[in-house]
């Protein structure tokens, strides 16, 4: 029998056995061309040489058996090399294949290992479920076990909020007691540190029960903490009301007592000594005004005590000091009017200060105090200004109280003289009415009124002897000069030369017509004293007035003495005064307004034209005409004086032109007249105008040049 390697046993079965045969009889199927190949190649496979590798001894049948080896197959034919070829093939690919058989084997125990690893983690797994099942149920019952402590540390939690809400709450239902013994303390009083604290607390308590109005007996409660309230601010204003009583007291002057220079700093001295408790006091009780109707009374008491006080401390002293203003200035009102402000404006301005030191926010009470002062010296003062009659004076007193006393004090000191520029500005109101008044009197009486002395009306006497003391004058100074030149130094002649200015100014003023001189003083006197409205209306009237004057006395110099120099009298006056008011920037224009009643009265005739249709119910109504065609008309017209004082002038100049302008070429006029009458004679007549000519007497040559000396006379004058 055949040799079969175990390995080859092993791996050759029968089924493979009879699948190669079928290979050889049925499936491998070739062609003749296939199988002659195959021949071929099978015969030279059959002369292939042995291999290499193949011993020798082998071939040749040598046994080369050694000891421990395995017995040597001898090969005695093709058969058997096959055979052994075959074995030797398979054993080959037996050693090939050795790595893989082992790593087969390793993977077979790697794989009984991992079976069994999996059977011990299938076990863990099982452990381990069972673990989580048991965790589980561990797991809630200490959760529940958690929220049933969370909700207990919560249900602690409210209930030591609502524990600690009730005690902050009935803290203040407790505080009553406490509040209750500290005020019925016999040393607890206003000043006491303490004080303020127990204000504040009884804020708070009143404040919360009022906010909770609804909790059990808090209406109880707080009728009894109002009570401890108004007992607290009682001894706040008995505290007040003692101190400023005991101060005025100290320092009111004795009936009969004569103030000394020293009494009005008494008078504040001691108040600001006494002041910063009552301002501590104070700043508290303002501070809550607000938030309670009680402290803004007990602020209001505070203050009308304060003021009493004070108005019964100075109202006495201040009235005397007016009184003796009065008396000491006399008749010099714009001195007692400078005087009584600058007084009172002290007095107000102390009293300003004085009222901070006690309180810290203003009041309507200090005004009202400081208004009562202020009202003693308007009434002491309005009197003597319905009185007064000269304008000069009054027109001071509006420059003191305009510019002295509201720009340059009250302004200065707003705040404080607030009060006192309101009852000023009152005061200048009634000057100023009262200026108004008598400034409109003035223009009645002094210039529309004016009688003209005969010394008024000597034109051109006054210019002349004007002229002659003029240059008598001009003669005297410079030989006065050159005699005391060698003596005076030269600081002295500046003040030698302004009198004779001032005195020239005065002098040619003088030669002005006295309405003239009149107006422009009292224009002057009130432009910086009205307001310009006013200003303007009592210019127009007054620039009118003058005017129309002006124009009175020319008409009576022309009847007195010639037309030339009643024309000449108004162009110079009329040329002074257009000078003088151009100074004045205001525009001397005023607006009249009035009613026109032509249409009226038309109306009214037309009425009663139409008595018969009085009751008529259709359009034409007599009645409904009146109202539709009778109502007045508003008529405005512009007045403007400069312009009339140009429109005059250039008149009175073109007058004064046309006149002069004939006198002079009267004669000349005449002797053309003449000659012309002459030619006229001499054409009509066929004479020589030469011979004619001089056969007239008017024609010689003397007559010629008395005629040229008369033209000439009057050229010259």
């Amino acid at each position: 029998p055949r040799y079969v390697h175990p390995v080859m046993a092993m791996h050759v079965s029968k089924d493979t056995r009879d699948k190669l045969s079928k290979w050889d009889m049925q499936l491998a199927c070739i062609t003749e061309k296939q199988k002659e190949g195959v021949m071929e190649m099978s015969a030279a496979a059959t002369f292939r040489p042995l291999p290499v590798e193949i011993p020798l001894g082998i071939c040749l049948g040598q046994d080369n058996t050694e000891v421990g080896e395995e017995p040597k197959i001898k090969v005695e034919s093709v058969q058997q090399l096959n055979s052994w070829f075959d074995e030797v093939e398979l054993e080959v690919h037996f050693e090939e294949e050795r790595s893989y058989r082992e790593y087969s084997k390793q993977l077979q125990n790697y794989s009984q290992q991992s079976q069994t690893l999996l059977t011990e983690v299938n076990k863990a797994l099982e452990l381990l479920e069972e673990m989580c099942e048991k965790h589980q149920s561990v797991s809630m019952k200490t959760g529940a076990l958690y929220e049933a402590c969370e909700k207990l540390v919560e249900d602690q939690t409210k209930l030591t909020n609502v524990a600690e809400s009730i005690t902050e709450k009935l803290s203040y239902f407790s505080e009553l007691e406490k509040i209750g013994g500290k005020l019925n303390t016999p040393t607890l009083s206003a000043t006491s540190d303490s004080f303020v604290g127990i204000l504040a607390r009884l804020d708070e308590c009143i404040g919360f029960i009022e906010n909770h109005s609804h909790y059990k007996e808090s209406l109880t409660y707080l009728l009894r903490f109002k009570h401890y309230q108004s007992k607290a601010l009682g001894f706040v204003k008995q505290h007040v009301v003692h101190t400023l009583r005991h101060t005025t007291q100290s320092v009111l002057p004795k009936q009969g007592e004569v103030l000394s220079e020293n009494s009005y700093a008494q008078f504040y001295g001691k108040f600001r000594t006494s002041a910063p408790k009552i301002k501590m006091l104070m700043r508290e009780i303002e501070l809550r005004t607000e938030k309670a109707f009680e402290y803004a009374t007990l602020l209001h008491d505070c203050h009308q005590c304060y003021v009493s006080q004070r108005a019964l401390l100075l109202s006495p002293t201040v009235n005397a000091t007016i009184e003796e203003l009065k008396k000491i200035h006399g008749t010099n009102y714009s001195g007692l009017v400078r005087a009584g402000c600058n007084f009172l404006s002290r007095v107000c301005q102390d009293e300003y200060q004085l009222f901070f030191h006690f309180f810290t926010d203003n009041s309507s009470s200090l005004s009202g105090l400081l208004e009562m002062m202020c009202y003693s010296l308007y009434d002491a003062l309005r009197p003597v200004v319905i009185h007064i009659n000269h304008l000069e004076t009054l027109a001071d007193m509006c420059s003191i109280l305009q510019v002295e006393i509201l720009e340059d004090r009250v302004k200065e000191k707003e705040n404080e003289l607030a009060t006192f520029g309101m009852i000023i500005t009152q005061l200048l109101e009634d000057v100023k009415q009262r200026l108004v008044f008598r400034a409109e009197r003035y223009i009645y009486s002094d210039i529309r009124n004016y009688v003209p002395a005969p010394g008024d009306l000597a034109y051109p006497e006054k210019l002349t002897i004007a002229a002659d003391a003029q240059q008598l004058e001009n003669t005297s100074d410079s030989d006065s000069v050159f005699n005391t030149s060698e003596v005076e130094d030269d600081e002295s002649a500046p003040r030698k030369q302004k009198p004779r200015k001032t005195r020239a100014v005065v002098d040619m003023q003088a030669m002005w017509y006295p309405t003239l001189r009149r107006s422009l003083v009292c224009l002057s006197k009130l432009y910086r004293c009205l307001d310009k409205p006013v200003f303007e209306g009592l210019a127009q009237d007054a620039l009118n007035e003058c005017v129309a004057s002006l124009q009175s006395a020319s008409a009576s110099i022309q009847s007195k003495k010639t037309q030339l120099d009643g024309q000449l009298f108004l162009i110079k006056h009329l040329l002074i005064l257009r000078e003088q008011i151009a100074a004045f920037d205001v525009d001397f224009c005023v607006t009249d307004v009035r009613l026109d009643f032509s249409k009226t009265k038309a109306a009214a005739f037309g009425l009663l034209k139409k008595k018969s249709r009085i009751f008529s119910l259709g359009g034409n109504n007599a009645f409904l005409e009146f109202f539709l065609e009778g109502i007045p008309e508003v008529v405005e017209s512009q007045l403007d004086s400069k312009r009339e004082v140009d429109a005059k002038l250039k008149l009175v100049c073109e007058q004064l032109i046309s006149q002069v302008s004939s006198s002079l070429t009267l004669p000349l006029k005449r002797l053309v007249t003449k000659f012309e009458v002459i030619q006229e004679l001499a054409v009509k007549d066929g004479i020589d105008m030469k011979s004619l000519l001089r056969r007239q007497p008017f024609s010689k040559a003397g007559s010629l040049h008395y005629s040229l000396f008369v033209i000439l006379s009057n050229n010259y004058r």
